[in-house]
């Protein structure tokens, strides 16, 4: 029988996207604010797959009475965490090649570097850069909708990356070719 140990998973290296994770956002109008963030694995990382696929089925077994139909069956058709990004958001450049988990959770998680000293800078932990994280799947059953979810509890930065979130730095803006030259100004 499972119990919710077999629900928890530390990552391997993977990459962050769409961080909130130094103050609670509401997703929608409406909503309670949460933390959040996307771990981006790349789809040749079997064993981490592997591993998560594995704390998926058992967090069915643990949830399965929110998620049971009135036969004791668990339908096919219920909401997973584990999603593709190349066929649910073809779009994102980002996304190509990688599967993708949003995490959310109501208290902020500890965000730790590579020497488990505590990230406080915004600017150090940022979408784009690559760690580790610590997550739990778990049943939900809200209206309509069942399903597993994934429960954030930690994050460990392990090297930086390139920035998801778009813009410039100011250094880039106004260097190099953009440099100041003051006979451009008359």
């Amino acid at each position: 029988m499972a119990n919710n140990t077999d629900t928890k998973v530390i990552t391997g290296k993977v990459r962050f996207s769409y961080l909130n994770v130094f103050a609670p956002k509401a997703m929608d109008e409406g909503s309670e604010p949460k933390y959040s963030a996307t771990l981006l694995i790349d789809k040749s990382d079997e064993k981490l797959l592997s591993v998560l696929n594995k704390a998926i089925e058992n967090a069915k077994v643990v949830g399965k009475s929110k998620l049971a139909d009135k036969k004791g069956n668990i339908p096919a058709n219920i909401k997973l965490p584990l999603r593709d990004g190349d066929l649910d958001r073809p779009d994102d450049p980002a996304m190509a090649g990688k599967y993708f988990i949003n995490c959310t959770s109501k208290l902020k998680p500890g965000i730790v570097d590579r020497n488990l000293d505590p990230i406080l800078d915004q600017d150090e932990f940022y979408s784009g850069c690559y760690g580790r994280a610590s997550i739990n799947f778990y049943a939900f059953n809200v209206g309509m909708q069942k399903g597993i979810a994934a429960g954030l509890n930690n994050l460990q930065k392990l090297e930086e990356g390139e920035r998801l979130a778009g813009g410039a730095s100011a250094e880039s803006d106004f260097g190099g070719e953009n440099a100041f030259d003051e006979e451009d100004m008359f």
